[in-house]
Formats: C-alpha cells, structure tokens, sequence
C-alpha cells in the first residue's frame, strides 16, 4: 500500500528537524526525499532550511527530476534521488546529509571507497546480519555538473545491488531505504562508523596497540 503525501511529508519534516538537530543537515544544505509513486517522489524544495521543514517545502517530481508543481524549483541534485528510485524499486526513501565527519573523512580518503569491517553496528545496514562482514562505500568526486555526476554513479549501482550508501567526495553522504525511517537509520549508522574512523586515524599508532 501506498503511503499518503501527508504522510510522506511529515516524515520528512521529522527526518529534517532529527538530522539538523545532530548536526548532519547544517542550513539550507542537504535533499530528501521519499517516492509517492512508481513515476513520481517527494523532494525537499531547493535552499530551504532543513530544521524548520513545512508542507509547503516539499514538491512532487518526476522519475527524471521535473517538478510537478508550478513555481516550485526541486534541488539541483534531484537527479542523484530519482536516479536511485529507476535503479531500485525497493526503494523507498532517499536521505542526503552534509556532516562535518563525512565531509572530512571523504577528503582524508585517497582511494575511490572506503571499508567497514568488524563494527558490530554494521548490522544497522540493510542487507547486513554480520559483523564478520564488509561494507563497501564508494566516493565519487565532486561535480556540479549533476546529470555528469549521475553517469558516473551508475555503473556502481549497476554492478553493486547491496550498495547501502555513497559519499561525495568533501560534500557528503547518500544513503536510502524502503521507508524514510529505513533511510534515517542508515544515515546514524554511517555517523557512527565515520567518527570511529575519524577517531582511528587521529589516533594514529596508537589505535593499534593491544
């Protein structure tokens, strides 16, 4: 069964006000969004302030990132959400989030991904029952030029279904489930993971001694 808009809105509006508060969403930073429909979804208007979210802050759009709604312009990073919902129809909620800890660790990372391995918080993923157990994050450098950034993106979610999650490089993280709930899980998790790994490497050789 089909959530209602009204329904979909006040859980986004929650989602808002819960990832502004821990610090994860800081201004007018940060998308949401949740699907309405299999050719339509629910997405946070561009440059609102994602503490203070109302009804009137969200607009329908199509699976190719069109508004639906007059005078009501959808964030120019729409394409990375209706992207996810053509991909996977299981997919029901799409949470992008600007945390110093993502930001920070996505620059900190040569390589074009990052590894969790033997948090027992890795469980919080979708898909995931085990702490022996890898998750694999990838990180796409930054580019304005969405629609570009989207084509890059592709291939991984092609070749990745268990995919829970990607950075952006030195921007922030994407992550998503069947509901908004799902999706908001997810984004606490990776706070987690990316804070012990911020820790690990402030540590330095001292985090591996016994």
């Amino acid at each position: 069964m089909t959530a209602s808009r009204e329904y979909l809105s006040q859980a986004i509006i929650e989602a808002g006000r819960f990832l502004y508060a821990r610090g994860w969403s800081p201004a007018t930073s940060s998308n949401y969004s949740a699907r309405l429909t299999s050719t339509e979804a629910l997405l946070t208007v561009s440059g609102k302030h994602k503490g203070i979210l109302g009804a009137d802050d969200l607009l329908a759009v199509d699976m190719h990132g069109n508004s639906l709604e007059q005078d009501k312009k959808p964030s120019a990073e729409t394409l990375l959400h209706t992207q996810l919902y053509r991909s996977r129809p299981d997919i029901g909620a799409v949470l992008h989030t600007h945390s110093v800890n993502a930001t920070v660790l996505s620059r900190l990372t040569l390589s074009d991904s990052l590894v969790f391995a033997d948090y027992e918080l890795q469980k919080a993923f979708s898909g995931v029952s085990t702490h022996e157990s890898q998750v694999l994050v990838p990180i796409f450098d930054n580019d304005q030029d969405i629609a570009r950034l989207a084509a890059k993106i592709q291939p991984w979610l092609d070749a990745h279904p268990d995919c829970v999650g990607y950075l952006i490089r030195g921007h922030g993280l994407y992550t998503w489930g069947t509901k908004v709930s799902d999706a908001l899980r997810q984004v606490e998790a990776f706070e987690f993971l990316f804070e012990c790994e911020l820790k690990i490497k402030a540590l330095g050789p001292l985090a591996r001694q016994p």
